[in-house]
This record gives structure tokens, C-alpha cells and sequence, in this order.
């Protein structure tokens, strides 16, 4: 399995245990990957952490309004992006290919305007850590 499909397997997981309120274990298929399992894991350790930078830089939005598929995507763009050695696995992504793997997820099953938004918001965060180092 590519790992893009591993990581659209995570925000799958992620979504559906926001959505019906079920733990995140429940959500996995039986045969997950173990990419997959450790990055949602990594998103559901840190989302408070996640959700407070999609407050920051979503102007104009409540964490709330932002649809959960959105949201799914959002944290797994930035835990990509600000832990890329946190997830095991062949190679950490570099920051913009977390970028364009959430916003060509978003673009398959999102509204028209979500790639947009979610580029935005991973952009710049991206911007802002790298005017911090």
C-alpha cells in the first residue's frame, strides 16, 4: 500500500472516530498498516497541541465550523509537518509534500474550497517555523 493511501487510511480513522465518537482503535481496519496506526496516533496525542494551531491560523473560523474531514486532514497535514520523524517508517516527508498530500487529499473529498484553505493554513505554519529557525 503507497503511503498516500496509508495516510488517507489515518485521517479516515481520525474522521470517523470524531464523527461517531468512537476511540481511535475501533476505527482501524483489521489489517492497518502500522504507518498508518502510528501517525493517527501521533495526530490524536498531539491534537490539542494541532487544534490550537488550526485556531491560530484559520482566521475567521472556529475549530468547530471547520468540517471534520477537514479538521482529519489538517492535523494529519501538520503533524506531518512539524514531527516528521515521529512516525517510523522509510523517510520522514519533507515539509511540502505534507502540504501537497493534504491538499490533493482535500481536492478528492472535499468541497471546492477546502484545498484552498487547507493550503493556507499548512502554508503558513510551514512559513512561520521556518522564519523561527
Amino acid at each position: 500500500m503507497r503511503r498516500t493511501e496509508q495516510r488517507r487510511a489515518a485521517i479516515w480513522a481520525l474522521y470517523q472516530s470524531d464523527l461517531l465518537g468512537r476511540p481511535l482503535e475501533e476505527t482501524f481496519p483489521r489489517d492497518v498498516h502500522s504507518f498508518t496506526r502510528a501517525l493517527a496516533q501521533l495526530v490524536r496525542e498531539r491534537q490539542p497541541e494541532l487544534d490550537q494551531l488550526i485556531s491560530t491560523y484559520a482566521s475567521g473560523w472556529s475549530l468547530e465550523r471547520i468540517a471534520p474531514l477537514e479538521r482529519s486532514i489538517l492535523r494529519v497535514g501538520l503533524a506531518e509537518l512539524l514531527y516528521p520523524d515521529a512516525v517510523p517508517g522509510d523517510q520522514a516527508i519533507p515539509p511540502e509534500g505534507a502540504i501537497d498530500e493534504a491538499v490533493e487529499t482535500a481536492k478528492r473529498f472535499c468541497g471546492t474550497d477546502a484545498p484552498g484553505f487547507i493550503n493556507g493554513i499548512l502554508g503558513a505554519v510551514l512559513r512561520d517555523r521556518v522564519r523561527e529557525t
